[in-house]
């Protein structure tokens, strides 16, 4: 086995009780039932923007971004479903919905939700920095000083929000979770068998983590607003609003080099996201693992990825039914499920939209 180094390219985010891993147009939802199984979803997520977009640097960052929030979210309410305490009735609002875009409605839905959602992170977080900052100016001359004062309340308001939404006792969860996801990459990325141990005992830091990229907007967003200065009040929230997608787009860049690279200068300017994130991963426990592990054996050949013996099982050997391979025939990376202890449920999978369950210990 030769010893991985480079980035796996794959990624994630905690959901609720569970995690959601990706790998390129391949993702995966691993959740933990209340009943306490194992499901494992896998389907495929396009985004937007075609493939020669998603090649230029800076614009793959803003198609990124959005496609995140998109897969997020989505991701995020199937996790909510396995906990629903009541089955609940259709709102007015839903019907209406239903009548009006039908088979369109969730889509509509969704994008509304993420609408609203970048619109409120932009007023909180790039304009209310600038207005609060602003009151400064009486006593502050330099432009400068005062770009710095805002990046700064820029970033305690993130850290308060934080601070805020962990005292959540679902959060914390979340956090946790999230950290099951680091550990999972930092073992594949260091050459260890993918195993609860050596995913115990992996860092729950990432140098790619979306919390070190809010991190890098913060600092990005500081250089930006210190050399592009405007004297009219309404043309400075303008800037700061227009500039988002720009800004968002530089520091996607520099996450990506920094997942890519070793090197010293980039470890010492990675840090101060690594600390952020003390705030937003907590240690898991072994069954938090095991559901993250699950996430990531559904979308990434990580032996393959980390040059393992033949001896070791392969994607093919992994399944011993031809029915399962037949159903679950592409994307590749969706046949090795029979291998970890899962039964393939077809009455619930769908085209290119697999569901796979593990009982729980005992059961």
């Amino acid at each position: 086995m030769k010893k991985a180094c480079k980035s796996s390219g794959i990624g994630g985010q905690a959901v609720l009780e569970g995690i959601m891993m990706k790998n390129q147009e391949v993702y995966s939802i691993g959740v933990r039932k209340p009943d306490g199984e194992i499901e494992v979803n896998l389907s495929t997520h396009e985004g937007i923007g075609n493939k020669k977009l998603k090649k230029i640097p800076i614009i793959r960052g803003v198609i990124n971004f959005v496609d995140s929030l998109v897969l997020g979210m989505r991701c995020l309410t199937f996790s909510a479903s396995f906990y629903d305490e009541e089955e609940n009735q259709p709102s007015k609002a839903d019907v209406v919905l239903q009548k009006l875009f039908k088979d369109r409605a969730e889509k509509i839905v969704m994008g509304i939700t993420v609408a609203f959602s970048i619109v409120m992170a932009v007023a909180i977080f790039m304009v209310l920095p600038y207005y609060l900052a602003d009151v400064l100016r009486r006593y502050i001359v330099s432009d400068t000083v005062l770009a710095v004062v805002e990046g700064a309340i820029r970033l305690l308001l993130f850290i308060g929000y934080v601070l805020l939404i962990s005292a959540m006792k679902d959060i914390q969860r979340v956090f946790q979770y999230h950290g099951a996801e680091h550990k999972c990459i930092n073992c594949i990325e260091t050459g260890l068998e993918l195993n609860v141990k050596n995913v115990r005992a992996s860092s729950k830091h990432h140098k790619r983590c979306g919390t070190s990229f809010m991190l890098i907007v913060m600092v990005i967003s500081i250089i930006f607003f210190v050399f592009i200065r405007v004297e009219s009040p309404i043309l400075r929230v303008v800037f700061r609003v227009a500039l988002v997608p720009v800004i968002a787009g530089v520091s996607y860049e520099f996450i990506r080099f920094a997942g890519n690279s070793n090197n010293i200068i980039i470890r010492i300017l990675s840090l101060p996201g690594m600390w952020l994130q003390a705030l937003t991963t907590k240690e898991p426990d072994d069954g938090m693992i095991e559901v993250a592990i699950a996430a990531v054996e559904a979308v990434f050949d990580w032996r393959a990825y980390q040059g393992r013996s033949e001896e070791e099982p392969s994607m093919e050997e992994a399944v011993p039914s031809e029915e399962t391979a037949e159903q679950i025939e592409e994307p590749e990376e969706m046949k090795q499920f029979d291998r970890l202890g899962y039964r393939f449920d077809s009455g619930r999978s769908e085209e290119r939209n697999y569901v796979f369950i593990r009982e729980k210990a005992g059961a």
